[in-house]
């Protein structure tokens, strides 16, 4: 498998706790955490936009927090 070249989201610092994206040869979209790269979500493109969408939604109206 070709190497993936992973972009650091723009909302992170140079902590070492960042999201990481990179786009596979099959157009699918890998998301991870730095600090665990060996896992990653797979997306296809279609599902990145609701996944981002929802992300924000949560983050306007946050919940209760942790039960």
């Amino acid at each position: 498998m070709p190497e993936l070249h992973w972009q650091k989201s723009s909302f992170s610092s140079e902590a070492s706790n960042c999201v990481e994206l990179a786009t596979a040869p099959d157009g699918t979209i890998r998301l991870r955490e730095s600090d665990a790269p060996s896992t990653a979500l797979t997306l296809r493109a279609t599902t990145l936009n609701p996944l981002l969408s929802a992300t924000r939604e949560g983050i306007r109206r946050p919940g209760p927090g942790p039960r």
